[in-house]
């Protein structure tokens, strides 16, 4: 009975292990999400694209290809920093109403394009 017990015992301790491993990578991943904002990595798992019609080049019919041009937000953060110099990324994405990870890449860019700078927290324009 010795070894039915110690398998047992040991198939016990392996299932609650498995469970606070299991707790455990679920906070990782609810971390690492906090982090990142919902970006996920390069391209879109298979079938997370939405039910709908589409064409045989799998576009919905009328959409344009690719991304938006014009840089609509990048044009409207730039706007909010001439207008209050030193305002921060938590303000500018209050007032547009959208997620702040967002601008943590549009604004690498205006900074890129020589449009702004930033100063400790804050972003002005550039001279």
């Amino acid at each position: 009975m010795a070894v039915a017990d110690f398998v047992d015992t040991t198939v016990r301790d392996i299932d609650t292990r498995l469970q606070e491993l299991k707790e455990e990578v679920q906070r990782l991943e609810a971390a690492r999400t906090a982090l990142l904002g919902s970006r996920r990595g390069p391209g879109r798992p298979r079938g997370s694209r939405s039910s709908g019609t589409t064409n045989r080049s799998g576009r919905r019919p009328g959409r344009p290809r690719g991304r938006r041009s014009g840089g609509t937000r990048a044009n409207q953060a730039l706007e909010l920093v001439r207008n209050q110099p030193g305002i921060t990324i938590p303000q500018i994405a209050e007032s547009l109403k959208i997620e702040p990870n967002y601008l943590y890449r549009v604004m690498p860019r205006l900074v890129a394009d020589g449009q702004v700078k930033r100063d400790g927290q804050g972003w002005h324009p550039a001279e």
